[in-house]
């Protein structure tokens, strides 16, 4: 072969390799990503958040604890007080910085609980079918019919407030959709020549789960890991809003809401922050979900 030839063939298999890398399915998907303009900026203000809670301590510029009677309600924008002050004279700025670390973590952590539980018994149910799915997914379906708000708050009543057990109770109230989401692909995928392939060469049933039906599912689990943390976050402010969640004097967005409630008329700002916060979170993450669906779609045309 002449050396020219040699040369083309090494230039064409080098294109060839190089097209692979440039459309493997994790590049298409990012290019996917980023042309939603809304999940690019629901990831941007998600990392602001989380930047801003984990440095906290070196951002926040007063002790959130220090009571200044002679600056309560100190409007946003005085003299050391950019956002104002609340009805005992903390700084406003500094407990949103703080109660954001106590929001996020049980918005991360109850996503890791949910995430946990939900896949496994999805991938469970479907995998071994019959009576193992049929028990799972009865029991999935007792715990969607009960309302997730008055579930949330009789286990929050009779449990007691702390941040162990809000994280628990609301990541083990929260995973039924991705198991019933989860369930029906396993179905799917356990059909696959690929899984029929590896049971026939004599793989056993945790190996098949492990290898092959869980790197397969990991575009659901990504998408509802996200949308559940919004979830959390929501569920977390709404139980500490009525008074069942976290405690004062440690502060989330959701107890700020609540001490915050008999001053609406005279320091309005005061609720109005960590409202915002809860907002632009909750939104952030859920966009942030809805772009990862889009990217992850298999059904969504080639990027």
């Amino acid at each position: 072969m002449s050396t020219s030839a040699t040369t083309g063939t090494l230039a064409a298999a080098a294109l060839t390799a190089r097209q692979a890398r440039v459309d493997s399915p994790w590049r298409i998907a990012t290019r996917r990503f980023l042309r939603h303009r809304l999940a690019t900026a629901g990831l941007i203000v998600s990392v602001f958040l989380i930047l801003s809670a984990l440095f906290a301590p070196a951002i926040a510029p007063r002790d959130p604890l220090q009571i200044s009677i002679l600056d309560k309600f100190a409007p946003p924008l005085s003299e050391g007080f950019v956002l104002g002050a609340d009805e005992i004279g903390r700084d406003l700025i500094s407990r949103l910085l703080y109660a954001g670390r106590i929001s996020l973590l049980v918005g991360f952590a109850a996503m890791a609980v949910t995430t946990l539980v939900g896949t496994l018994v999805g991938l469970i149910a479907g995998f071994y079918g019959g009576r193992v799915d049929a028990f799972l997914m009865r029991f999935t379906d007792a715990l969607l019919s009960f309302p997730t708000v008055f579930l949330l708050l009789i286990l929050a009543a009779f449990v007691g407030a702390s941040l162990l057990s809000i994280t628990l109770i609301i990541g083990l109230t929260s995973w039924m959709e991705l198991a019933r989401i989860l369930r029906n692909q396993t179905l799917t995928l356990r059909e696959q020549e690929f899984v029929q392939a590896a049971r026939a060469l004599g793989a056993s049933n945790p190996w098949l789960i492990g290898r092959h039906l869980l790197p397969n599912s990991l575009g659901p689990i990504m998408v509802a890991a996200t949308l559940n943390i919004a979830n959390a976050v929501l569920a977390e402010s709404y139980i500490s809003y009525l008074g069942y969640g976290i405690q004062p004097p440690e502060a989330s967005w959701g107890n700020m809401l609540n001490n915050a409630q008999s001053y609406f008329t005279a320091a309005p700002w005061i609720a109005l922050f960590p409202g915002l916060l809860i907002t632009l979170t909750v939104a952030s993450f859920n966009f942030l979900g809805d772009g990862l669906r889009d990217a992850l779609d298999p059904r969504t045309k080639r990027g």
